[in-house]
């Protein structure tokens, strides 16, 4: 069942928590959000313990679901 932002598309130019959270509920709602990051990268890819993939911390996968 297509969500109700289906066809809307969103650049996701934030970063931190609150930007991103906003996007993603966008992004769970139908919309196709295209997420872009200074070269170096959200500085929430580094919260919480990464593990085996650095940069990919837990914080970071939970507010960049749904996106490109």
């Amino acid at each position: 069942m297509p969500g109700a932002l289906e066809g809307i598309r969103i650049v996701d130019l934030t970063n931190i928590i609150l930007g991103p959270y906003g996007t993603m509920l966008l992004a769970d709602q139908g919309a196709d959000v295209i997420k872009v990051e200074a070269p170096e990268g959200d500085a929430v890819r580094h919260i919480g313990k990464p593990g085996k993939t650095p940069g990919m911390g837990p914080t970071y996968l939970y507010v960049k679901r749904n996106k490109r």
